[in-house]
C-alpha cells in the first residue's frame, strides 16, 4: 500500500509560478513511476508529467517547457515546478504512483488532489 499526500496548490496570477509536492508513505520504495495528473471542471483527467525510477521524464505537450517534474526517491517525494502559468492550467492536480510487484502485477495509487487556480 502507498499513501500519497499533495501540497503546494493555491491561487497564482497568470505568468506566475508554483511548486507542487507529493509525499509518499507506506511501501514507497516499491514505486516505479510517479506522475502528476490534473482535472479541470467539465474535463477528463489528463496526465501532466511522469517520471520513472531511472529519472526519465515525459510531459504533456501543453506543459512541455513550462513544467518540470522531479523526484527524491530517498524521501519518497515527487515535485512539479510550474512556470508561466495560464488560466488553462487551472485544475485539481493529483499525484499518482504506479507500483510493480515482484510477481509482475501493477497497482496504481492516487492522492486526494490539490487545487491550482490561475487568475488575476
Amino acid at each position: 500500500q502507498v499513501q500519497l499526500v499533495e501540497s503546494g496548490g493555491g491561487l497564482v496570477q497568470p505568468g506566475g509560478s508554483l511548486t507542487l509536492s507529493c509525499a509518499a508513505s507506506g511501501s514507497r520504495f516499491s514505486i516505479n513511476i510517479m506522475a502528476w495528473y490534473r482535472q479541470a471542471p467539465g474535463k477528463q483527467r489528463e496526465v501532466v508529467a511522469k517520471i520513472n525510477s531511472s529519472g526519465i521524464t515525459t510531459y504533456a505537450d501543453s506543459v512541455e517547457g513550462r513544467f518540470t517534474i522531479s523526484r527524491d526517491r530517498a524521501k519518497g517525494s515527487v515535485y512539479l515546478q510550474m512556470n508561466g502559468l495560464t488560466s488553462e492550467d487551472t485544475a485539481l492536480y493529483y499525484c499518482n504512483a504506479e507500483v510493480k510487484t515482484p510477481a509482475g502485477l501493477w497497482y496504481e495509487y492516487w492522492g486526494q488532489g490539490t487545487q491550482v487556480t490561475v487568475s488575476s
